[in-house]
């Protein structure tokens, strides 16, 4: 097998580089027993464990190049038959979704679907779910809630509430069919963490990151961080005080308990390290600790992978906030400019530029030069993602290998 192939490797070069499994995973910020199971042939590994090895292990390409050989093995995908698949992809692929869960002889490795640009990205989503529904031998509902998530996160960063809406929907359906109570967790931790920055209810938002709390405390491993992040958030949000510096205690204390805070590839996933410093941060800012927020915030931008460019520009812009609360308001909104016109179109998103408006309204409340608030606001006026979502030819082929 060329899972077991590249597996082999990995082991040998940790092993003449003189690495514990645990020191390598904490090295490259996943989780020791996900690199273990990748050793072992059980999990087929990603581009990016592949390309962090490399770096850690200074194997100089080997470990990349295996993988690369390993994507390139497999066979290329069937074409979907879905009668509504002419009209509108993304529909035809939700009805799908939301009729039946079908089954999958195992789930889909998405790799490293963090640097791929979400409107590449999408419709290499829609692949997978139909891929979803012909494929069999046991329970989907998981991977479709996982990529159901995906497709809500996308939508949601291009603005489409409504759209978005209903893939969270069908995230939660899916998720609950699945009997898995870490995936019903996870499904309503990510949804009432990017409802904030869609601008949803905020009441309804916290009942929904309560019940994956309740769910998370119920299950094994490290899915309850990402809904104690979500309460904590929200709350925060609300102007709850002193609820909300009491869950970012118990988010601090489920981070700090496990045996590390890294991630299981996935959107579903156990949160990577600079996840749980960002969702931190983010609470730290909004509870007015803006100097340990930008502590925070500092590290996981130094943890974030340099590729993952949307998941860099949120804790980028989230920092520049930070830096506005803790009085330097120049450099908060100067910060704010640099990522807005450094990062390419294909990124920005309805929910970057949300974080930006906060840089805004902070930086007026600071009075800092009027002259870079107004280029920061006449930057926030283009809004690229608005042009709208494509779902046609064009894949990204990390998808769905392993």
């Amino acid at each position: 097998m060329v899972e077991a192939a590249f597996g082999a490797q990995l082991r040998q070069c940790r092993q003449a580089a003189g690495l514990s499994l645990r020191q390598l995973a904490t090295r490259v910020g996943y989780d020791h027993s996900y690199v273990s199971q990748v050793e072992r042939g059980q999990r087929p590994g990603s581009a990016d464990l592949a390309r962090l090895c490399d770096r850690e292990l200074g194997t100089g390409g080997q470990l990349t190049t295996t993988f690369e050989q390993k994507g390139r093995s497999v066979p290329a995908r069937r074409p979907a038959t879905h009668p509504l698949q002419v009209a509108d992809p993304l529909a035809a692929a939700w009805c799908e979704v939301i009729t039946t869960f079908g089954r999958i002889d195992a789930p889909a490795d998405l790799g490293d679907f963090r640097s791929v640009p979400p409107a590449r990205l999408l419709p290499e989503l829609v692949t997978q779910l139909q891929l979803v529904q012909a494929r069999g031998s046991i329970d989907a509902a998981a991977e479709a809630a996982q990529l159901s998530v995906l497709t809500a996160r996308i939508l949601a960063g291009f603005g489409d509430s409504q759209a978005a809406g209903r893939w969270w929907l069908a995230a939660r359906a899916t998720a609950d069919s699945s009997a898995d109570v870490s995936v019903q967790s996870a499904v309503r931790a990510r949804e009432a963490l990017s409802g904030v920055a869609e601008r949803r209810p905020l009441a309804q938002l916290l009942t929904t990151a309560e019940e994956a709390l309740a769910l998370g405390r119920q299950a094994r491993g490290g899915c309850v961080v990402p809904a104690h992040a979500a309460r904590a958030q929200v709350l925060a949000e609300l102007g709850r005080q002193q609820e909300a510096h009491h869950a970012l205690q118990e988010l601090i204390g489920a981070a700090d308990a496990l045996p590390s805070a890294s991630t299981s590839p996935g959107p579903l996933g156990d949160w990577a390290p600079f996840e749980v410093h960002s969702a931190e941060g983010r609470v730290c800012a909004r509870l007015g600790y803006a100097a340990a927020g930008c502590v925070l915030l500092a590290r996981a931008l130094e943890l974030c992978p340099p590729d993952w460019l949307g998941e860099r520009a949120g804790v980028e812009m989230a920092l520049a906030e930070c830096l506005v609360v803790d009085g330097d308001a120049a450099a908060g909104v100067a910060l704010a400019l640099r990522v807005l016109v450094e990062l390419p179109d294909e990124w920005h998103t309805f929910c970057l530029y949300g974080d930006a408006t906060r840089v805004v309204a902070a930086a007026r409340a600071h009075a800092p030069g009027p002259a870079a608030v107004r280029d920061l606001e006449v930057l926030l006026a283009r809004r690229p993602y608005s042009s709208g979502r494509t779902v046609g030819g064009g894949s990204w082929t990390g998808v769905g290998r392993g």
